[in-house]
Formats: C-alpha cells, sequence, structure tokens
C-alpha cells in the first residue's frame, strides 16, 4: 500500500536526509520526498500498520532534521 504525506523541510538536502531515514524505518517498502511539491509517498511492507509505521519514520526523520514535520 502507497500512502502520500504533505511534509515540511527548508531545502533539498534535508529533504534527502528525510527520504534515506523514511527508507532505513521498518516497515517501509520504499519512500520518495519530493522536496518541490513538499510531499512524501511511502510504500509500506506488507501486513506493517501505517499508523505506527509512520509514527517511526517521523521519529527517524527528526533525528536528522529536527525542524522537519510530517503531516499524519
Amino acid at each position: 500500500m502507497k500512502k502520500t504525506y504533505k511534509i515540511e523541510v527548508d531545502c533539498a538536502n534535508c529533504a534527502n536526509k528525510m527520504e534515506a531515514a523514511a527508507k532505513a524505518t521498518p516497515g517501509v517498502a520504499n519512500a520518495t520526498v519530493n522536496f518541490m511539491a513538499l510531499k512524501m509517498i511511502v510504500e509500506f511492507a506488507e501486513g506493517a500498520d501505517p499508523r505506527s509505521v509512520m509514527e517511526a519514520v517521523l521519529k527517524n526523520c527528526k533525528k536528522v532534521e529536527d525542524d522537519c514535520e510530517i503531516y499524519l
């Protein structure tokens, strides 16, 4: 399953860091961040709970870019 989330991030480099952090999160099969559109598309692994996975993604993204936001 794929879902799109609105994000807030300051620069393209920070968006790349967010994408890498999201991809490294358990339960995420793939993630793409579009800096220009301020969107993150997340493909969830089979059987993963999107809500709990996205909470973990947000936590991981905050580690690399503390002023980013993902609107769940």
